[in-house]
C-alpha cells in the first residue's frame, strides 16, 4: 500500500505491527469489529501481533485472521518490540499500540498510531505517535482510507 502525504512524505506500507492487550483486545478479548478490519487489511499488508499475552487469550482471539502472532518475553518488551520492527524494516512499517512498552516501536515506525481505549495509554507512547485514536477500529480504518491520514498529517 502506497501513501503520499504532503509535508509528511511518500511511503509504502508492507507491515502492520500491533500490540494485543489494550490495543486490539480488552482483558484479552478481541474488540468488536477488529477481526473484520484486520481481515480486510491482511489483503494489502502483512500483519504482526506482538504481546506478552497477559490473559493467555491472544491465539484464540486471532483465530481465523491472517497474521503472525509473537509472544514476547515479559522482560524488556519495549526493546523486543523495537527490534522486531527494525528487523522488518521500520520505513515500511506502521505500528499501533497503547502501552509504555509500545513507545519505541511507534517512534521507529514510518507511521506510529497510539490508541486510547479502556485501559488508557502511556503519555510517553502518545508523544511518540504520529496519530492518536480513541478507537482501534478507527485506527485500522485510517489504513483502509489513507485520505483520512492525509487530512490529519499534512502540513
Amino acid at each position: 500500500m502506497k501513501i503520499s502525504i504532503p509535508g509528511f512524505g511518500e511511503f509504502s506500507i508492507e507491515y502492520l505491527v500491533m500490540d494485543y492487550n489494550g490495543t486490539l483486545a480488552i482483558d484479552g478479548n478481541l474488540i468488536k469489529g477488529v477481526k473484520e478490519a484486520l481481515t480486510e487489511l491482511s489483503e494489502h499488508m502483512t500483519l504482526h501481533v506482538l504481546t506478552a499475552d497477559t490473559f493467555g487469550k491472544a491465539k484464540a482471539g486471532l483465530d481465523g485472521i491472517s497474521c503472525k502472532l509473537s509472544i514476547l518475553p515479559k522482560e524488556d518488551q519495549q526493546a523486543g518490540k523495537l527490534e522486531y520492527v527494525k528487523s522488518l524494516g521500520a520505513d515500511n512499517t506502521v505500528s499501533i499500540g497503547n502501552g509504555r512498552n509500545d513507545q519505541l516501536m511507534l517512534k521507529a515506525s514510518k507511521l506510529g498510531i497510539a490508541v486510547i481505549l479502556e485501559e488508557g495509554a502511556s503519555a510517553e507512547t502518545i508523544q511518540s505517535a504520529d496519530v492518536v485514536c480513541t478507537s482501534i477500529v478507527s485506527a485500522l480504518a485510517l489504513l483502509s482510507n489513507p485520505l483520512r491520514l492525509t487530512a490529519t498529517l499534512r502540513s
